[in-house]
Protein backbone atom coordinates (compact mmCIF):
# COMPACT_ATOMS: atom_id res chain seq x y z
CA UNK A 1 0.00 0.00 0.00
CA UNK A 2 1.44 3.47 -1.09
CA UNK A 3 1.96 5.75 1.64
CA UNK A 4 0.49 9.39 0.67
CA UNK A 5 2.14 12.48 2.88
CA UNK A 6 1.09 15.64 3.61
CA UNK A 7 3.32 18.78 2.52
CA UNK A 8 4.36 18.87 6.23
CA UNK A 9 5.39 15.59 5.61
CA UNK A 10 7.28 16.13 2.69
CA UNK A 11 9.38 19.07 3.79
CA UNK A 12 10.34 16.73 6.82
CA UNK A 13 11.57 14.02 4.68
CA UNK A 14 13.41 16.49 2.30
CA UNK A 15 15.18 17.48 5.76
CA UNK A 16 15.79 14.30 6.17
CA UNK A 17 17.41 13.34 3.02
CA UNK A 18 19.90 16.84 3.47
CA UNK A 19 20.65 15.09 6.68
CA UNK A 20 21.84 11.97 5.29
CA UNK A 21 23.48 13.85 2.70
CA UNK A 22 26.20 16.01 5.28
CA UNK A 23 26.24 11.93 6.92
CA UNK A 24 24.07 13.03 9.92
CA UNK A 25 21.58 10.95 9.21
CA UNK A 26 19.45 10.78 12.58
CA UNK A 27 18.59 6.73 12.79
CA UNK A 28 22.02 6.07 13.26
CA UNK A 29 23.06 8.38 16.64
CA UNK A 30 23.80 6.32 19.90
CA UNK A 31 23.31 9.28 22.30
CA UNK A 32 23.90 8.56 26.06
CA UNK A 33 22.57 11.35 28.38
CA UNK A 34 25.09 11.78 31.26
CA UNK A 35 21.93 12.57 33.99
CA UNK A 36 18.18 13.38 34.04
CA UNK A 37 16.75 16.46 33.83
CA UNK A 38 15.22 16.78 37.59
CA UNK A 39 18.70 16.35 38.94
CA UNK A 40 20.60 18.93 37.31
CA UNK A 41 17.57 21.72 38.21
CA UNK A 42 17.99 21.01 41.28
CA UNK A 43 21.58 21.16 41.68
CA UNK A 44 21.71 24.64 40.13
CA UNK A 45 18.42 26.07 41.24
CA UNK A 46 20.39 28.06 43.83
CA UNK A 47 22.88 29.54 41.44
CA UNK A 48 22.75 32.88 40.01
CA UNK A 49 23.64 33.99 36.32
CA UNK A 50 27.01 35.48 38.18
CA UNK A 51 28.05 32.25 39.49
CA UNK A 52 27.45 29.87 36.37
CA UNK A 53 29.71 32.38 34.39
CA UNK A 54 32.39 32.72 36.90
CA UNK A 55 32.08 28.83 38.17
CA UNK A 56 32.41 27.47 34.82
CA UNK A 57 30.10 24.33 35.13
CA UNK A 58 31.14 21.04 34.62
CA UNK A 59 29.94 19.30 31.21
CA UNK A 60 26.45 17.50 30.52
CA UNK A 61 24.67 15.56 27.93
CA UNK A 62 21.25 15.95 27.91
CA UNK A 63 18.45 14.33 25.16
CA UNK A 64 14.72 15.27 24.85
CA UNK A 65 11.96 16.38 22.27
CA UNK A 66 12.06 19.61 20.68
CA UNK A 67 8.87 21.27 21.61
CA UNK A 68 9.59 24.95 20.50
CA UNK A 69 12.06 26.26 18.48
CA UNK A 70 12.84 30.13 18.72
CA UNK A 71 15.22 31.33 16.01
CA UNK A 72 17.38 34.49 16.52
CA UNK A 73 19.73 34.06 13.80
CA UNK A 74 23.25 33.54 14.82
CA UNK A 75 21.41 31.65 18.28
CA UNK A 76 18.88 29.17 18.41
CA UNK A 77 16.66 28.38 22.09
CA UNK A 78 14.96 25.20 22.18
CA UNK A 79 12.39 23.56 24.72
CA UNK A 80 13.30 20.32 25.19
CA UNK A 81 10.90 17.56 26.82
CA UNK A 82 12.42 14.75 28.62
CA UNK A 83 9.62 12.30 30.10
CA UNK A 84 7.44 14.99 31.79
CA UNK A 85 10.23 17.19 32.47
CA UNK A 86 10.95 20.27 29.88
CA UNK A 87 14.77 21.76 29.60
CA UNK A 88 16.15 25.02 27.55
CA UNK A 89 19.08 24.03 25.18
CA UNK A 90 20.77 27.66 23.69
CA UNK A 91 22.37 26.79 20.80
CA UNK A 92 25.10 29.74 18.99
CA UNK A 93 26.43 29.67 15.31
CA UNK A 94 30.00 30.71 16.84
CA UNK A 95 30.23 28.02 19.53
CA UNK A 96 29.37 24.28 17.58
CA UNK A 97 30.61 23.15 14.38
CA UNK A 98 29.65 24.43 11.12
CA UNK A 99 27.83 20.76 10.79
CA UNK A 100 26.57 20.80 14.45
CA UNK A 101 24.75 24.61 13.36
CA UNK A 102 23.54 23.00 9.94
CA UNK A 103 21.80 20.08 12.11
CA UNK A 104 20.18 22.64 13.77
CA UNK A 105 18.70 24.62 11.08
CA UNK A 106 17.34 21.41 9.90
CA UNK A 107 15.13 21.09 12.93
CA UNK A 108 11.19 20.90 13.06
CA UNK A 109 9.27 20.80 16.23
CA UNK A 110 8.82 17.14 17.39
CA UNK A 111 12.57 16.05 16.74
CA UNK A 112 14.77 13.95 19.14
CA UNK A 113 18.32 16.21 19.94
CA UNK A 114 20.98 15.93 22.03
CA UNK A 115 23.66 17.86 23.15
CA UNK A 116 26.37 18.75 25.52
CA UNK A 117 27.46 21.84 27.38
CA UNK A 118 27.83 23.73 30.39
CA UNK A 119 24.60 24.74 32.49
CA UNK A 120 24.14 28.96 32.07
CA UNK A 121 21.04 31.05 33.43
CA UNK A 122 18.93 33.40 31.21
CA UNK A 123 18.23 37.01 31.84
CA UNK A 124 14.99 35.63 33.24
CA UNK A 125 16.75 33.45 35.88
CA UNK A 126 15.69 29.83 33.61
CA UNK A 127 18.52 27.00 33.73
CA UNK A 128 19.85 26.39 30.01
CA UNK A 129 22.42 24.05 28.62
CA UNK A 130 25.13 26.20 26.47
CA UNK A 131 26.10 23.88 23.22
CA UNK A 132 29.29 22.68 22.65
CA UNK A 133 27.98 19.75 20.66
CA UNK A 134 24.83 19.47 19.13
CA UNK A 135 22.98 16.19 17.11
CA UNK A 136 19.80 15.27 15.98
CA UNK A 137 18.97 11.50 17.79
CA UNK A 138 15.61 10.79 15.42
CA UNK A 139 13.61 12.53 12.54
CA UNK A 140 9.86 13.07 13.53
CA UNK A 141 8.69 12.66 9.96
CA UNK A 142 4.89 13.47 11.01
CA UNK A 143 3.96 17.02 12.89
CA UNK A 144 2.85 17.17 16.48
CA UNK A 145 -0.75 18.38 17.12
CA UNK A 146 -0.54 22.25 17.31
CA UNK A 147 0.73 23.58 20.93
CA UNK A 148 -2.07 25.11 22.27
CA UNK A 149 -4.71 22.80 20.98
CA UNK A 150 -3.35 19.41 21.53
CA UNK A 151 -5.20 16.43 20.97
CA UNK A 152 -8.41 17.74 21.85
CA UNK A 153 -10.86 14.79 20.30
CA UNK A 154 -11.04 12.34 23.72
CA UNK A 155 -11.05 9.30 21.60
CA UNK A 156 -8.24 10.28 19.06
CA UNK A 157 -6.12 10.79 22.77
CA UNK A 158 -6.87 7.29 23.59
CA UNK A 159 -6.54 5.82 20.01
CA UNK A 160 -2.84 7.69 19.76
CA UNK A 161 -1.82 7.84 23.00
CA UNK A 162 2.13 7.74 22.41
CA UNK A 163 1.09 11.72 21.17
CA UNK A 164 -0.98 12.22 24.03
CA UNK A 165 1.57 11.59 26.16
CA UNK A 166 3.66 14.14 24.46
CA UNK A 167 1.35 17.13 24.49
CA UNK A 168 -0.90 16.49 27.71
CA UNK A 169 1.28 16.70 31.05
CA UNK A 170 -2.28 16.13 32.56
CA UNK A 171 -2.54 12.69 30.67
CA UNK A 172 1.62 11.36 31.53
CA UNK A 173 1.22 12.70 34.94
CA UNK A 174 -2.04 9.99 35.87
CA UNK A 175 0.01 7.72 34.41
CA UNK A 176 2.99 7.93 36.16
CA UNK A 177 0.15 8.23 39.38
CA UNK A 178 -1.44 4.51 37.30
CA UNK A 179 1.59 2.61 38.24
CA UNK A 180 2.94 4.39 42.04
CA UNK A 181 -0.18 3.20 43.31
CA UNK A 182 0.36 -0.23 42.20
CA UNK A 183 3.66 -0.06 43.57
CA UNK A 184 2.71 1.22 47.04
CA UNK A 185 -0.39 -1.59 46.72
CA UNK A 186 2.58 -4.56 46.32
CA UNK A 187 4.89 -2.71 48.81
CA UNK A 188 1.94 -2.73 51.60
CA UNK A 189 1.15 -6.19 50.97
CA UNK A 190 4.74 -6.97 50.67
CA UNK A 191 5.64 -5.51 54.57
CA UNK A 192 1.96 -7.09 55.12
CA UNK A 193 3.92 -10.62 54.48
CA UNK A 194 2.04 -11.77 51.21
CA UNK A 195 4.06 -13.62 48.88
CA UNK A 196 2.84 -12.39 45.18
CA UNK A 197 2.29 -15.29 42.95
CA UNK A 198 1.73 -15.57 38.86
CA UNK A 199 -1.39 -17.81 38.30
CA UNK A 200 -2.73 -19.34 34.70
CA UNK A 201 -4.12 -16.64 32.35
CA UNK A 202 -5.71 -19.62 29.98
CA UNK A 203 -8.17 -21.77 31.57
CA UNK A 204 -9.47 -25.17 30.87
CA UNK A 205 -12.88 -24.16 32.58
CA UNK A 206 -15.15 -21.48 33.29
CA UNK A 207 -14.72 -20.46 37.09
CA UNK A 208 -13.89 -17.72 40.07
CA UNK A 209 -16.24 -14.91 38.95
CA UNK A 210 -19.93 -14.37 37.20
CA UNK A 211 -18.97 -12.89 33.64
CA UNK A 212 -19.21 -13.59 30.03
CA UNK A 213 -15.81 -15.26 28.98
CA UNK A 214 -13.26 -14.92 25.79
CA UNK A 215 -13.19 -18.28 24.68
CA UNK A 216 -10.03 -19.53 22.48
CA UNK A 217 -8.95 -23.17 21.19
CA UNK A 218 -5.23 -24.67 21.66
CA UNK A 219 -4.52 -26.48 18.73
CA UNK A 220 -1.95 -29.06 19.91
CA UNK A 221 -4.26 -29.81 22.72
CA UNK A 222 -7.37 -29.84 20.83
CA UNK A 223 -9.07 -28.20 23.66
CA UNK A 224 -10.89 -24.80 24.27
CA UNK A 225 -9.64 -22.46 27.13
CA UNK A 226 -11.37 -19.27 28.70
CA UNK A 227 -9.07 -16.29 29.20
CA UNK A 228 -9.23 -16.04 32.82
CA UNK A 229 -12.09 -13.99 34.54
CA UNK A 230 -10.38 -13.96 37.72
CA UNK A 231 -8.14 -16.06 39.21
CA UNK A 232 -9.33 -17.07 42.68
CA UNK A 233 -9.39 -20.60 41.89
CA UNK A 234 -5.54 -21.18 41.80
CA UNK A 235 -4.87 -19.00 44.56
CA UNK A 236 -6.83 -20.91 46.76
CA UNK A 237 -5.30 -23.73 45.33
CA UNK A 238 -2.13 -22.56 46.86
CA UNK A 239 -3.97 -21.62 50.52
CA UNK A 240 -4.49 -25.37 50.24
CA UNK A 241 -0.37 -26.01 49.28
CA UNK A 242 0.32 -24.40 52.69
CA UNK A 243 1.05 -20.83 51.08
CA UNK A 244 -0.86 -18.57 53.74
CA UNK A 245 -1.47 -14.99 52.31
CA UNK A 246 -0.79 -14.60 48.44
CA UNK A 247 -1.50 -12.01 45.81
CA UNK A 248 -1.82 -11.58 42.28
CA UNK A 249 -1.65 -8.52 39.74
CA UNK A 250 -2.60 -9.10 36.57
CA UNK A 251 -5.26 -8.59 33.97
CA UNK A 252 -8.53 -9.90 33.54
CA UNK A 253 -10.94 -10.40 30.47
CA UNK A 254 -14.65 -10.65 30.31
CA UNK A 255 -16.40 -10.16 26.82
CA UNK A 256 -19.11 -7.59 28.05
CA UNK A 257 -20.11 -4.08 27.58
CA UNK A 258 -17.89 -1.18 27.22
CA UNK A 259 -18.54 1.82 29.00
CA UNK A 260 -16.71 4.76 31.49
CA UNK A 261 -16.23 2.19 34.37
CA UNK A 262 -15.94 -1.80 32.15
CA UNK A 263 -13.23 -2.49 29.34
CA UNK A 264 -13.23 -6.09 27.63
CA UNK A 265 -9.33 -6.35 29.35
CA UNK A 266 -8.48 -4.65 33.10
CA UNK A 267 -6.26 -4.74 36.03
CA UNK A 268 -7.11 -6.46 39.32
CA UNK A 269 -5.68 -7.46 42.08
CA UNK A 270 -6.65 -10.91 44.67
CA UNK A 271 -5.63 -11.62 47.46
CA UNK A 272 -6.20 -14.38 49.79
CA UNK A 273 -4.97 -15.11 53.71
CA UNK A 274 -5.42 -18.47 55.55
CA UNK A 275 -7.05 -18.03 58.82
CA UNK A 276 -8.69 -14.65 57.25
CA UNK A 277 -12.19 -13.99 57.15
CA UNK A 278 -14.96 -11.45 55.44
CA UNK A 279 -14.11 -8.98 58.25
CA UNK A 280 -10.20 -9.10 58.41
CA UNK A 281 -10.90 -8.42 54.79
CA UNK A 282 -12.83 -5.54 55.30
CA UNK A 283 -10.06 -4.49 57.33
CA UNK A 284 -7.27 -4.73 55.22
CA UNK A 285 -9.24 -3.05 52.66
CA UNK A 286 -9.57 0.28 54.33
CA UNK A 287 -5.59 -0.02 55.19
CA UNK A 288 -4.78 -0.36 51.53
CA UNK A 289 -7.11 2.59 49.99
CA UNK A 290 -5.98 4.78 53.14
CA UNK A 291 -2.40 4.13 52.90
CA UNK A 292 -2.48 4.36 48.98
CA UNK A 293 -4.24 7.33 48.90
CA UNK A 294 -1.96 9.17 51.53
CA UNK A 295 0.89 7.76 49.26
CA UNK A 296 0.42 8.96 46.28
CA UNK A 297 -2.21 12.29 47.04
CA UNK A 298 -0.78 12.99 50.14
CA UNK A 299 -4.50 13.07 51.99
CA UNK A 300 -7.89 10.99 52.14
CA UNK A 301 -9.91 13.80 51.61
CA UNK A 302 -10.61 13.92 47.96
CA UNK A 303 -12.73 15.11 45.08
CA UNK A 304 -14.06 12.90 42.38
CA UNK A 305 -15.78 14.37 39.70
CA UNK A 306 -16.92 17.21 41.91
CA UNK A 307 -17.68 15.30 44.45
CA UNK A 308 -15.84 15.27 47.88
CA UNK A 309 -15.28 11.80 49.32
CA UNK A 310 -12.99 10.67 52.17
CA UNK A 311 -11.15 7.74 51.84
CA UNK A 312 -10.15 7.62 55.82
CA UNK A 313 -11.17 4.91 57.77
CA UNK A 314 -13.37 3.04 59.01
CA UNK A 315 -15.37 2.97 56.16
CA UNK A 316 -19.85 2.42 56.91
CA UNK A 317 -20.97 -0.83 56.91
CA UNK A 318 -24.69 -2.27 55.75
CA UNK A 319 -25.91 -5.68 55.74
CA UNK A 320 -27.72 -5.73 51.62
CA UNK A 321 -30.98 -6.14 52.82
CA UNK A 322 -31.27 -3.66 55.42
CA UNK A 323 -29.77 -1.04 52.72
CA UNK A 324 -32.59 -1.82 50.73
CA UNK A 325 -34.85 -1.24 53.18
CA UNK A 326 -33.11 1.80 54.05
CA UNK A 327 -34.29 2.91 50.41
CA UNK A 328 -37.36 1.30 49.12
CA UNK A 329 -38.79 0.63 52.50
CA UNK A 330 -39.26 -2.93 51.45
CA UNK A 331 -38.05 -5.40 54.54
CA UNK A 332 -36.96 -9.04 52.68
CA UNK A 333 -36.53 -10.42 55.78
CA UNK A 334 -40.37 -10.41 55.66
CA UNK A 335 -40.43 -12.18 52.48
CA UNK A 336 -41.82 -15.41 52.65
CA UNK A 337 -41.24 -17.01 48.83
CA UNK A 338 -40.28 -16.06 45.84
CA UNK A 339 -43.59 -15.54 44.31
CA UNK A 340 -43.89 -12.85 46.65
CA UNK A 341 -41.02 -11.58 46.04
CA UNK A 342 -41.46 -11.50 42.00
CA UNK A 343 -44.56 -9.78 42.80
CA UNK A 344 -42.20 -6.49 44.35
CA UNK A 345 -40.03 -6.91 41.70
CA UNK A 346 -42.97 -6.44 39.23
CA UNK A 347 -44.28 -3.60 40.91
CA UNK A 348 -40.96 -1.83 41.45
CA UNK A 349 -40.42 -2.09 37.66
CA UNK A 350 -37.55 -4.67 37.91
CA UNK A 351 -37.16 -7.47 35.34
CA UNK A 352 -35.91 -10.57 36.22
CA UNK A 353 -34.09 -12.72 33.86
CA UNK A 354 -35.42 -16.31 33.49
CA UNK A 355 -32.29 -17.83 35.79
CA UNK A 356 -32.92 -15.17 38.46
CA UNK A 357 -35.79 -17.08 40.11
CA UNK A 358 -35.34 -17.10 43.55
CA UNK A 359 -35.65 -14.86 46.70
CA UNK A 360 -32.37 -14.11 46.76
CA UNK A 361 -31.89 -13.08 43.53
CA UNK A 362 -34.41 -10.58 43.79
CA UNK A 363 -32.44 -9.06 46.74
CA UNK A 364 -29.71 -8.37 44.41
CA UNK A 365 -31.56 -6.69 41.41
CA UNK A 366 -33.25 -4.71 43.92
CA UNK A 367 -29.90 -3.16 45.38
CA UNK A 368 -28.25 -2.97 42.00
CA UNK A 369 -31.27 -1.08 40.71
CA UNK A 370 -32.49 0.82 43.91
CA UNK A 371 -29.75 1.13 46.57
CA UNK A 372 -26.12 1.43 44.18
CA UNK A 373 -26.89 4.69 43.04
CA UNK A 374 -26.90 6.12 46.76
CA UNK A 375 -23.80 5.09 47.54
CA UNK A 376 -21.96 7.80 47.84
CA UNK A 377 -18.87 8.13 50.59
CA UNK A 378 -17.47 4.47 50.81
CA UNK A 379 -19.82 1.50 52.21
CA UNK A 380 -19.19 -2.13 52.70
CA UNK A 381 -22.52 -3.81 51.48
CA UNK A 382 -22.69 -7.37 53.62
CA UNK A 383 -24.82 -10.13 53.56
CA UNK A 384 -24.79 -11.30 50.33
CA UNK A 385 -27.46 -14.17 48.67
CA UNK A 386 -25.99 -17.10 47.98
CA UNK A 387 -27.57 -17.66 44.72
CA UNK A 388 -25.35 -14.61 43.52
CA UNK A 389 -22.03 -16.00 45.52
CA UNK A 390 -21.17 -19.54 44.12
CA UNK A 391 -17.58 -19.09 46.23
CA UNK A 392 -18.59 -17.69 49.43
CA UNK A 393 -19.47 -19.15 52.77
CA UNK A 394 -23.07 -19.33 53.72
CA UNK A 395 -23.96 -17.89 57.59
CA UNK A 396 -24.96 -20.92 59.49
CA UNK A 397 -28.89 -21.38 58.88
CA UNK A 398 -29.74 -18.64 56.17
CA UNK A 399 -29.47 -18.25 52.20
CA UNK A 400 -26.84 -15.32 52.74
CA UNK A 401 -23.16 -15.38 52.90
CA UNK A 402 -19.99 -13.73 54.50
CA UNK A 403 -19.52 -11.31 51.76
CA UNK A 404 -18.88 -7.85 51.18
CA UNK A 405 -18.62 -5.33 47.84
CA UNK A 406 -16.99 -1.72 48.31
CA UNK A 407 -19.06 0.93 46.95
CA UNK A 408 -17.60 4.46 46.43
CA UNK A 409 -19.77 7.05 44.27
CA UNK A 410 -22.17 4.62 43.40
CA UNK A 411 -19.62 2.27 41.38
CA UNK A 412 -17.98 -1.25 43.07
CA UNK A 413 -14.23 -1.19 44.19
CA UNK A 414 -13.99 -4.74 46.20
CA UNK A 415 -15.34 -7.73 46.22
CA UNK A 416 -14.73 -10.31 48.97
CA UNK A 417 -15.65 -12.95 51.35
CA UNK A 418 -15.09 -15.50 53.86
CA UNK A 419 -14.17 -18.59 51.26
CA UNK A 420 -16.36 -21.24 51.22
CA UNK A 421 -13.97 -24.17 52.16
CA UNK A 422 -16.59 -27.21 52.61
CA UNK A 423 -16.37 -29.28 49.01
CA UNK A 424 -19.42 -30.74 49.20
CA UNK A 425 -21.13 -27.41 49.65
CA UNK A 426 -19.50 -26.16 46.62
CA UNK A 427 -19.92 -29.09 44.56
CA UNK A 428 -23.70 -28.55 45.00
CA UNK A 429 -22.99 -24.59 44.74
CA UNK A 430 -20.83 -25.16 40.99
CA UNK A 431 -24.04 -27.61 40.04
CA UNK A 432 -26.69 -24.81 40.89
CA UNK A 433 -24.53 -22.89 38.29
CA UNK A 434 -24.53 -25.23 35.88
CA UNK A 435 -28.13 -25.18 35.88
CA UNK A 436 -28.32 -21.36 35.46
CA UNK A 437 -26.24 -21.59 32.79
CA UNK A 438 -28.57 -23.96 30.86
CA UNK A 439 -31.13 -21.18 31.98
CA UNK A 440 -29.27 -18.61 29.88
CA UNK A 441 -26.63 -17.43 32.35
CA UNK A 442 -23.36 -17.54 30.00
CA UNK A 443 -21.40 -16.05 32.66
CA UNK A 444 -22.04 -18.70 35.28
CA UNK A 445 -19.44 -20.68 37.03
CA UNK A 446 -18.77 -24.76 35.40
CA UNK A 447 -18.28 -27.74 37.23
CA UNK A 448 -13.97 -27.64 38.66
CA UNK A 449 -13.60 -31.19 40.01
CA UNK A 450 -9.67 -30.38 40.53
CA UNK A 451 -10.95 -27.43 42.68
CA UNK A 452 -13.08 -29.52 44.59
CA UNK A 453 -10.40 -32.20 45.13
CA UNK A 454 -8.24 -29.30 46.27
CA UNK A 455 -11.16 -27.96 48.83
CA UNK A 456 -11.26 -32.43 49.65
CA UNK A 457 -7.53 -32.41 51.22
CA UNK A 458 -8.61 -29.64 53.41
CA UNK A 459 -8.60 -25.80 52.81
CA UNK A 460 -8.20 -23.85 56.04
CA UNK A 461 -11.14 -20.74 56.90
CA UNK A 462 -9.32 -17.84 54.17
CA UNK A 463 -10.28 -14.68 53.75
CA UNK A 464 -10.13 -13.31 49.93
CA UNK A 465 -10.74 -10.19 47.94
CA UNK A 466 -10.43 -8.83 44.76
CA UNK A 467 -9.68 -4.69 44.35
CA UNK A 468 -10.58 -3.41 40.87
CA UNK A 469 -7.56 -1.21 40.32
CA UNK A 470 -8.07 0.60 37.08
CA UNK A 471 -11.50 2.68 38.91
CA UNK A 472 -9.06 3.20 42.59
CA UNK A 473 -6.87 4.96 39.77
CA UNK A 474 -9.50 6.85 38.54
CA UNK A 475 -10.85 7.57 41.49
CA UNK A 476 -7.36 8.89 42.77
CA UNK A 477 -6.66 11.12 39.97
CA UNK A 478 -9.73 12.34 39.11
CA UNK A 479 -11.00 10.20 36.13
CA UNK A 480 -14.17 10.59 34.39
CA UNK A 481 -13.64 7.32 32.47
CA UNK A 482 -12.00 3.90 32.98
CA UNK A 483 -10.07 4.39 29.30
CA UNK A 484 -7.96 7.76 30.81
CA UNK A 485 -6.62 5.23 32.96
CA UNK A 486 -5.68 2.62 30.89
CA UNK A 487 -2.65 3.24 28.27
CA UNK A 488 -4.50 1.26 25.15
CA UNK A 489 -8.11 0.88 26.09
CA UNK A 490 -9.68 -1.39 23.15
CA UNK A 491 -11.50 0.85 20.50
CA UNK A 492 -13.94 0.13 17.55
CA UNK A 493 -11.35 0.17 14.09
CA UNK A 494 -11.59 3.44 12.25
CA UNK A 495 -13.42 3.27 9.19
CA UNK A 496 -9.91 3.57 6.87
CA UNK A 497 -8.54 0.54 9.27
Amino acid sequence: MNRKFTEQEIIRREKLKKLIKINRSPFDVVFKPSIEINDLKSKYESSTKEELKENKTQSYSIAGRVMMIRDQGKAIFLAVKNGDQTFQFYVREDEVSPEDWQVAGLLDIGDIVGSLGRIMKTKTGEITLRSSTFTIITKALRPLPEKFHGLSDIEERQRRRYVDLIMNPESYNTFITRFKIIEEMRKFLSMKGYLEVETPILHPILGGAAAEPFVTHHNILDMDLYMRVAPELYLKRLIVGGMNKVFEIGKLFRNEGVSVKHNPEFTSIELYEAYGDMESMMDITEDIIEDVSNKVNGTTDIEYQGTKISLAKPFKRIEMIDAVKEVTGIDFNQVKDFDEANKLAKENHIELKKYEDSIGHVINKFFEEKVEETLIQPTFITGYPVEVSSLAKRRKGTDLTDRFELFIDRREYVNAFSELNDSDDQHNRFENQLKEKEKGNSGANEMDIDYIEALDFGMPPTGGLGIGVDRLVMLLTDSASIRDVLLFPHQRKKDNE
